[in-house]
């Protein structure tokens, strides 16, 4: 499963799912599905997970001119994510309960020294960061943080309601 940081957020960074799944497919992936236009995509290959995040982050860049982060995941890792669930006691609105995924794990002292959101919860457990924000992630005080510096890695973030639905999608 690829994760495509920061696409179709607002007017620009535009990225077509039908056309995506169409590259993709001509450049022999197998069972190329999009969940949502923000850039969720289920697809085969046999490939090591940095080649095939170079691979599908070249494809972006030559067919829509845009430098996207790639974040990969197995189904079984996307399972583990969601049976893990370490803030699910606390999580009351799955749109404000969300799992940043990371490349690679962030380095937990730049994690702890990361601004703290009003409000919230957070747990770093290996490469992906669950947040409870019940005031949402722009009320929450961090809505403005570059995490990417902040972190030294780049993620890209999805609420419960869409990691569960990836996760059924493996299925």
């Amino acid at each position: 499963m690829a994760l495509l940081r920061a696409i179709n957020l607002g007017a620009t960074r535009r990225v077509s799912m039908p056309r995506l799944r169409e590259v993709l497919t001509e450049r022999g992936y197998g069972a190329v599905r999009t969940h949502l236009a923000s850039g969720n995509v289920l697809l085969d290959s046999e490939l090591a997970e940095a080649r095939l995040a170079a691979e599908l982050a070249a494809a972006i860049q030559e067919e829509f001119g845009l430098d996207v982060p790639v974040v990969l995941r197995t189904a079984d890792e996307m399972a583990d994510v969601l049976a893990a669930d370490p803030l699910g006691h606390l999580a009351t609105d799955r749109s404000r309960y969300s799992v940043t995924f990371f490349p690679e794990a962030p380095d937990p002292d730049r994690v702890a020294a990361a601004p703290k959101a009003e409000g919230g919860e957070s747990v770093l457990c290996g490469r992906e960061l669950y947040l409870w924000l019940p005031g949402g992630f722009q009320n929450s005080g961090v809505g403005g943080v570059k995490w990417d510096r902040v972190l030294g890695v780049a993620g890209t973030n999805r609420n419960w309601n869409t990691v569960t639905k990836l996760v059924e999608l493996t299925r």
